[in-house]
């Protein structure tokens, strides 16, 4: 998947200038956890498909909640999902699904568009771009 390199100012996440704080903090971190999710809803039905899903076929709220303290300590807040869960190991995780090249490209699809509605750019836009890239590559485990 060829990325286009978002405009940048430049900025680089420090000790101090972390992604969660630039970001706005822990509602706002949420807030792109769901905005993730409605766009996988809407969007991409077949990665919707292997989540656990609400009475009206959505992603359950557990997941988005979830999703949504794991990236808070992620991107360098509290680390209330590692209290909570124990450490991510989302390799492990993510072991019993079979995320090949489609997966992990609609799953960055789902970011990306996210990360659009929530009006994330610049710098932090390619940090993240670059970060969530890596990830979502780490966790393929199957061919295709």
């Amino acid at each position: 998947m060829e990325l286009k390199p978002p405009p940048s100012d430049g900025w680089v996440p420090t000790l101090d200038d972390t992604p969660f704080t630039r970001m706005g903090g822990e509602e706002a971190v949420h807030a792109l956890a769901e905005a993730f999710y409605d766009v996988m809803d809407a969007e991409e039905p077949a990665l919707a498909a292997i989540h656990e899903l609400d009475a009206q076929g959505k992603v359950n709220r557990g997941t988005r909640q979830r999703f949504g303290m794991f990236l808070v300590g992620w991107l360098g807040g509290p680390q209330h999902y590692s209290a909570t869960h124990g450490h991510p190991r989302l390799r492990m995780r993510h072991g019993h699904l079979p995320v090949d090249t489609g997966m992990r490209d609609a799953w960055l699809r789902c970011m990306r568009k996210a990360m659009d509605q929530r009006g994330i750019t610049g710098g932090l836009r390619g940090f993240l771009d670059d970060r969530f890239a890596q990830v979502a590559d780490f966790l393929r485990n199957t061919e295709g």
